[in-house]
């Protein structure tokens, strides 16, 4: 459970802390994707849509450029850079955490050397270009499994006659199953090797081992989307369950998991830099993600954090009786069951909607109250009285206690400001997700009469300004709230507060990644001290 609840996953130049569950977006940048084909093949579309799943909530955004849907049609490395480059420059230019989900090597070293933080590949890492890409950078590496989990997932079975007749009826019963797994599986031989109109000289122009990896690809989806299973027959003298053995399953899927990330590894690839992905969907029927959904707790004892991408997948529409674009709800159900279990990254189309179950089912099931600082400011009227009132009003939120206020200081004026600032820096404790939190601080500028330039990059007067500017254990990126704060390491007027509260602010933040600057380079220098804030 320790190992669980406080392991990370280092991805670039960034840790993910996983005492909490964390959210990857799904961008989709194709026409044919089989939930939002075609919504955000326009670039500057799909741009906008990756900075609003980061100010909805999402720690990571997850651009593909190639649907993989069943019966998909394989894009090449040119078209599909062509689709995502763009979008992935755009993305990390604006400072989002992109991870780019993709089957070419050549795809994803441009998009690393653009900046990407992630590789998420759908063939699990089996091409040794991909190797020695994890192997060369430090971008967080996703293994996905796709292919079938054993070779007649059947519905498992138990005897209940031990008569002669029963064990032959049981006798005839496996053989007919194994005929027709012999059959099935020269159909798919017959129907891999003789289909026509995939356009055969292209695919004779890609290289041999990216041309087997692919036909292994379709195969497994061409298996998916026509619905192989098992014929309803129930014999006499035999209980059937619902579900087929989950042995053969879970050894498969598990054990090709262990040996791709055993493979980067033993390339040199930090085990903190794995993540682990089932595959849900990828030459699986239903009954099978079902029954690997129910082994994530098994899945997470591997000791790699474990994906779980069921987002608006069959087996979702198979629990809930919907169809794919009906399906959000459903995911959020699966998905909370697997964070419960071990899962934690949630991967999702619906961000908004993941976010905020996740809000609410982890503060009930996982109480977590975490350390946080806010700084205030005031440049207008009763300073010292806004402060005081704004402490106040902090305190009042759900969720949420001040646990100790630095002294108000007056500094001198910084980033367009034209008069000195009264400043403080307050420490609370609190158990609402980082973008809650922002909004209930906003909340207490519009109660305090703050107004607000828009449009405008220079700052006005302001009764009060309320910054969160660090968390424990989080990491954020977007338009709305970057954190930790992008200007903490270099405000005098922030550091100098800080050492109210405890011994070494620079150091204790240069150990959590913020880079502190030197007294000389900083701004808004402290002017005086304005004394002490009576807050309790």
């Amino acid at each position: 459970m320790l190992n669980r609840d406080y392991s990370t996953w280092r991805i670039g130049g960034r840790e993910l802390t996983l005492a909490r569950p964390r959210v990857m977006g799904i961008l989709n940048v194709t026409p044919d994707s089989f939930s939002d084909g075609g919504s955000y093949a326009d670039a500057d579309a799909a741009v906008e849509r990756g900075m609003r799943m980061l100010d909805e909530g999402a720690d990571l955004v997850d651009v593909g450029g190639e649907s993989t849907r069943p019966g998909f049609e394989p894009v090449d490395a040119e078209e599909e850079a062509r689709r995502v480059v763009p979008v992935v420059r755009a993305l990390v230019a604006e400072g989002a955490p992109v991870s780019i989900d993709t089957r070419h090597a050549e795809v994803a070293r441009m998009c690393v050397r653009l900046g990407a933080s992630v590789v998420n590949d759908v063939t699990g890492f089996t091409d040794q270009r991909m190797i020695d890409l994890a192997a060369e950078t430090d971008v967080g590496c996703v293994v996905m499994h796709a292919g079938l989990v054993a070779p007649s997932a059947r519905r498992r079975s138990v005897t209940l006659d031990s008569s002669a007749e029963a064990r032959e009826a049981e006798a005839r019963r496996r053989a007919a199953a194994e005929a027709e797994a012999a059959g099935e599986a020269a159909e798919d031989d017959e129907a891999e090797g003789g289909e026509e109109g995939r356009g055969q000289d292209a695919r004779d122009a890609i290289p041999a081992d990216e041309r087997a990896a692919l036909d292994q690809l379709e195969a497994v989806m061409e298996r998916t989307a026509r619905g192989i299973s098992e014929p309803t027959v129930r014999l006499a003298g035999a209980r059937r369950y619902t579900l087929p053995d989950d042995g053969p399953i879970m050894r498969q899927v598990m054990g090709f998991l262990a040996d791709r990330a055993r493979t980067l590894m033993r390339a040199g690839v930090d085990q903190r830099r794995i993540c682990v992905d089932p595959g849900a969907g990828f030459g699986k029927q239903v009954a099978e993600d079902l029954v690997i959904q129910r082994a994530t707790a098994q899945m997470a004892s591997m000791g790699y954090p474990l994906m779980c991408a069921v987002s608006r997948k069959r087996v979702t529409g198979a629990l809930s009786g919907t169809d794919v674009d009906e399906r959000d709800e459903a995911t959020f159900g699966m998905a909370l069951a697997a964070a419960e279990a071990g899962a934690r990254v949630l991967r999702v189309h619906d961000v908004r909607g993941m976010v905020r179950a996740l809000d609410a089912y982890w503060g009930v099931a996982h109480p977590n109250p975490r350390r946080a600082f806010v700084g205030l400011g005031s440049n207008v009227g009763d300073r010292l009285g806004y402060l005081l009132r704004a402490v106040r009003l902090i305190d009042e939120v759900p969720l949420t206690a001040v646990t100790g206020v630095s002294a108000a200081y007056e500094s001198e004026p910084a980033y367009g400001i034209a008069t000195p600032v009264a400043n403080c820096v307050v420490e609370l404790r609190t158990e609402l997700d980082p973008l809650v939190l922002l909004d209930a601080l906003l909340g207490v500028e519009d109660r305090l009469g703050r107004t607000r330039r828009e449009g405008s990059d220079v700052p006005g007067p302001r009764t009060i300004d309320c910054d969160l500017l660090w968390m424990d254990g989080e990491v954020h990126s977007g338009r709305r709230l970057t954190l930790p704060h992008p200007g903490l390491g270099e405000r005098h007027f922030v550091l100098e507060p800080l050492e109210d509260l405890m011994r070494g602010a620079a150091r204790f933040l240069s150990h959590h990644g913020v880079e502190v600057a030197d007294e000389g380079d900083r701004v808004g220098a402290i002017r005086r001290e304005l004394g002490e804030l009576p807050w309790r």
